[in-house]
């Protein structure tokens, strides 16, 4: 697709889903202003990543390391760039060589490795902890309130991290019932973590997707991961 071409599109695509954010969110009674959208740019080229850039995005998601690297080495000092996929520990230093966001912890281990290697790079980073309201075997998540909480405590302990919310992965299902209590309980675990801890000062909910961002919207969510409503379908 030519660059002109493909930026008419991009930039109409993230028009059309800027509309609907702010429909959900007054349709909440939400501000609009407070809802993210992050472009999730997976297996897309770095052209779409610029064409998005160009028409006003400033938010973006990864969730492979080395596609990550290879994109986003070098791109706009502006630019935020997350990395949301799982993480596995002999990829960190590849990661905090680009993201300043792993929205995707899962576990302890996962905190401890980039406590480690951020404290080498002199870097502070910001983490979101990965929740599985699903209970499906194919998310990376933490699977039970006592062991996210357990993992909060220790998480605290660790130097050069900054736990910002909670992130989590609805289940693949047209049943909007199980949709939505994945994210309501994503949401009060949100809540509890406020009121357990407020001097965290969490401020982040990451849920929602292409298909299920207004949803997520309406149980709370402040950014939303959109890819193939921007991009197209992934290759």
């Amino acid at each position: 697709m030519e660059n002109n071409i493909l930026f008419k599109t991009v930039q109409d695509n993230i028009n059309s889903v800027l509309e609907e954010i702010a429909a959900a969110a007054k349709a909440a009674g939400r501000d609009p202003k407070e809802i993210k959208l992050m472009a999730v740019t997976k297996t897309k080229p770095l052209e779409y990543a610029e064409a998005a850039y160009k028409a006003g995005i400033r938010l973006f998601g990864e969730n492979r390391v080395q596609e990550m690297e290879e994109k986003y080495n070098g791109f706009h000092n502006d630019a935020e760039i997350h990395f949301i996929g799982h993480l596995q520990r002999n990829k960190v230093k590849k990661a905090l060589s680009v993201a300043c966001s792993v929205d995707s912890v899962d576990k302890y281990e996962t905190a401890e490795e980039l406590s480690k290697h951020s404290k080498v790079l002199g870097k502070d980073i910001s983490i979101l902890l990965e929740y599985n309201t699903s209970g499906e075997d194919s998310k990376s998540g933490f699977l039970n309130e006592k062991e996210l909480f357990e993992s909060i405590d220790k998480i605290r302990a660790l130097g050069n991290l900054k736990i910002r919310g909670l992130m989590t992965i609805a289940p693949f299902t047209d049943d909007e019932k199980a949709i939505r209590e994945s994210f309501r309980m994503l949401a009060n675990l949100f809540r509890k973590i406020e009121t357990d801890h407020p001097d965290l000062k969490i401020d982040t909910l990451s849920m929602g997707m292409s298909s299920d961002f207004k949803i997520a919207i309406q149980e709370g969510s402040n950014i939303i991961r959109v890819g193939t409503r921007l991009f197209g379908t992934r290759n």
